[in-house]
C-alpha cells in the first residue's frame, strides 16, 4: 500500500460555551482524506508538539473564535472573542511546520494566524472598516472573491474568482512584506494570503471543507496541499 501523507488537524473546541469540549466538523476531515491523506485531530498537549511536528507531513489550521494577542490588530484595537487554550499549540505548531518547510493550510482562524505570524495585522471586528464592508459573519451566505492571477492559489484552481461562504468577524487588514494577498471579496476584505517564501503556505478566509463533498473548483486546494506534501 503506498504510504497516504499524514495530517495534523489542530481541534477546535466550544469556546462559545464554556470551552470543555473539543468541537469541529467532521468535513475538514473528509475534505484531507479526499485529497488523498490521512487527517489526524491534535488536541491540546504541549508535549505533542515536537512529536506532531516531526512526525506528520502537512498541518491544517481550522477555523475557530478565539482571543488573539492585541499587538496582532491595528489601532489598539483588541480581540473580542474568548481566551482559549489553543493559541499557543497552535502558534508553536504553525511555527514548527514553517521552519521545516512542511506545508500549511490555513482556513479562517487560521489564515489569521498565518497572517498574523508573518507581520499582517487584523481587525477585530470587519464592519468598522467602512459602511462599503459587507457582512461576512453570515452562516449560509455566498459571495465571489476574485483570485490574483500569477499566485500560487491561482494556479491551483485555475480560475479567476471563486464562489465561496462567509462567516467571519476578524479580517486581515494590512499585508506585510512576506506575504501576498491572493483573492479579496467584492468589497476589498483579503479572502486568502499566501507565503511565498515557502514550499507550501495558504491561508483562506471562507470554509473550504464545507464543500468538500460537492463538485467546487476550491477542493483542488486540499488536493494541492496534500499533494506538497509528498
Amino acid at each position: 500500500m503506498p504510504h497516504l501523507p499524514r495530517i495534523a488537524v489542530i481541534m477546535d473546541e466550544n469556546t462559545s460555551v464554556d470551552g470543555t469540549r473539543y468541537d469541529m466538523t467532521k468535513a475538514y476531515f473528509v475534505a484531507i482524506q479526499r485529497a488523498g491523506g490521512l487527517p489526524f485531530g491534535i488536541p491540546y498537549v504541549p508535549e505533542m508538539i515536537e512529536p506532531v511536528i516531526d512526525g506528520f507531513d502537512g498541518f491544517l489550521s481550522v477555523g475557530g473564535r478565539f482571543a488573539f494577542p492585541d499587538s496582532w490588530f491595528v489601532d489598539g484595537q483588541v480581540s473580542k472573542a474568548p481566551r482559549s487554550e489553543r493559541l499557543d499549540i497552535e502558534i508553536a505548531l504553525m511555527r514548527g511546520f514553517l521552519e521545516r518547510d512542511k506545508p500549511v493550510l490555513g482556513i479562517c482562524n487560521g489564515m489569521q494566524v498565518l497572517a498574523a505570524l508573518h507581520g499582517c495585522r487584523l481587525s477585530p471586528d470587519l464592519r468598522t472598516l467602512g459602511p462599503d464592508i459587507m457582512d461576512h459573519d453570515r452562516r449560509g451566505t455566498v459571495h465571489k472573491v476574485a483570485i490574483e492571477q500569477g499566485t500560487l492559489l491561482s494556479r491551483i484552481v485555475g480560475q479567476t474568482e471563486l464562489t465561496v461562504n462567509t462567516f467571519h468577524r476578524e479580517a486581515v487588514v494590512t499585508l506585510s512584506d512576506r506575504t501576498v494577498a491572493s483573492a479579496r471579496a467584492e468589497d476589498e476584505i483579503i479572502e486568502a494570503i499566501e507565503i511565498p517564501d515557502r514550499r507550501f503556505a495558504i491561508g483562506v478566509q471562507w470554509h473550504q471543507e464545507l464543500f468538500a463533498a460537492q463538485d467546487h473548483p476550491g477542493n483542488r486546494l486540499f488536493e494541492a496541499f496534500v499533494h506538497a506534501t509528498r
